[in-house]
């Protein structure tokens, strides 16, 4: 039965489900793989999906919901330490935390799976899909190569643009601002008209964050970045002072207020689905939440406007949601066995229809509405630093953000937040060395 079908005969699947439990054999029916995941928005289509996986083949699957995802985390964290892990789970948090849980044998090595009859599992998907979940040889985390975590869909970070309201500040609403002086220039207008300019919640540091790396690698290359987050190359650097620079321009200019540095995501969203924003920066998980808040909203997605043609402009972008097996889970074959059915095109189409996320797999591109269209040919222009094989301190990358943020309210300059990151990034290089 086709997952899209569900819905409508709901009870078709009732009686398929009895007719194959019925046929089963005994051990089939006493299997029940249990999954964990904090994907609110996603559970109705998971338990769809779990009803048609146990019409096929009578194993029940256990979709456990755990929100929000900071609760969700600490779940997965006392699971591991009492040694209660579910069959299949997420991590939520950087790759050095996903290393540590593989290197104390909590997560299956999926690599074997991946690569079987001539390596068609790991084939469905996109290669960025994949990167975030996969650890090369001789990697900073000292873990053996391979493929820990299925990605379920993808995710990328960009900014999204009003098309009505750039058609009221007199713009062509196909033609965003392509280069950032356009953008700021854009934002004196925005300012006479009352409006917001851009918003994003920039409360959660991890989006000031990310967007600060975007202009970084538009600015410096990506080698320079790495190179900096190895020790080689200062924070005090005239190219991140220059990165830092820009968010005292847009402060200056309009396009962005001093409101946005105490916003949280949801609160920006609402602004921006009840069109008081033009812009709004945000990731591709956003098709779904400005659907239920304004099924009539007309926007566009762009590139953040760039600086300079010397180095491309990278946004985030790779695997959204992945699941990893337990590798202590007595289940462990039949988990992957759902796993790889999850992936498979019927069940990526559906989860595309019903929760309107970027699919991890490539078949299901043709079936992807304009607006994922959109957002997934960013994926070619994509990085994430789960994909890096270096990683930034928390504190430093906490610093960093912080710094955004009392540069955003005019409290610090861009040269003393530098200053600052770079001291914290001097101590965090000490405490590793000793």
């Amino acid at each position: 039965m086709k997952p899209g079908k569900v819905n409508s005969v709901r009870g078709g699947i009732l009686l398929l489900s009895l007719f194959f439990l019925g046929c089963s054999p005994p051990e089939a029916r006493k299997k029940r793989i249990v999954i964990w995941h904090w994907m609110t928005d996603r559970q109705p289509a998971f338990q769809e999906l779990a009803q048609s996986y146990q019409a096929q083949t009578g194993i029940q699957v256990d979709f456990q919901l755990y929100a929000p995802s900071e609760a969700y985390s600490q779940k997965v964290r006392a699971a591991a330490q009492g040694g209660n892990l579910p069959d299949i789970f997420g991590v939520l948090s950087e790759k050095r935390d996903f290393a540590s849980l593989i290197k104390a044998g909590y997560i299956l090595d999926l690599t074997p799976y991946m690569e079987e009859g001539d390596s068609s599992w790991r084939n469905r998907f996109f290669p960025q899909a994949l990167a975030v979940n996969e650890f090369s040889q001789g990697n900073t985390y000292g873990v053996n190569p391979g493929i820990y975590a299925v990605p379920i869909d993808m995710v990328a970070i960009t900014i999204v643009y009003n098309k009505n309201l750039l058609r009221k500040l007199g713009l062509d609403s196909s033609q965003p601002p392509q280069n950032f002086e356009e953008f700021l220039d854009l934002g004196r207008k925005i300012k006479e008209e009352k409006l917001q300019g851009l918003v994003s919640g920039w409360g959660e540091l991890w989006l000031i964050y990310c967007f600060a790396q975007n202009y970084a690698f538009n600015i410096m290359g990506e080698e320079k970045v790495l190179a900096t987050i190895r020790g080689e190359v200062p924070y005090t650097d005239p190219a991140w002072i220059e990165v830092l620079r820009l968010f005292e321009e847009m402060k200056n200019s309009g396009i962005i207020t001093s409101k946005v540095v105490s916003m949280v995501n949801k609160t920006a969203e609402q602004i921006f689905a009840n069109e008081k924003a033009v812009f709004a920066f945000n990731g591709s998980w956003c098709v779904n939440v400005y659907k239920g808040m304004n099924p009539d909203l007309d926007y566009g997605v762009m590139l953040p406007p760039r600086i300079s043609n010397k180095f491309p402009l990278l946004v985030w972008g790779g695997a959204g949601s992945s699941f990893m097996v337990n590798a202590h889970s007595p289940y462990r074959e039949e988990a992957v066995k759902f796993l790889k059915w999850l992936t498979a095109p019927e069940q990526q189409s559906y989860l595309v229809r019903e929760t309107n996320n970027l699919p991890a797999i490539k078949e299901c591109k043709e079936s992807l509405p304009q607006i994922l269209v959109s957002f997934s040919r960013l994926l070619e222009k994509s990085t994430h630093p789960n994909s890096w094989d270096v990683w930034e301190s928390p504190l430093v990358n906490e610093t960093l953000a912080r710094g955004i943020q009392a540069i955003i309210l005019g409290k610090k300059t861009p040269e003393v937040v530098a200053e600052e990151v770079q001291r914290v990034k001097e101590r965090e290089l000490a405490k590793k060395s000793n």
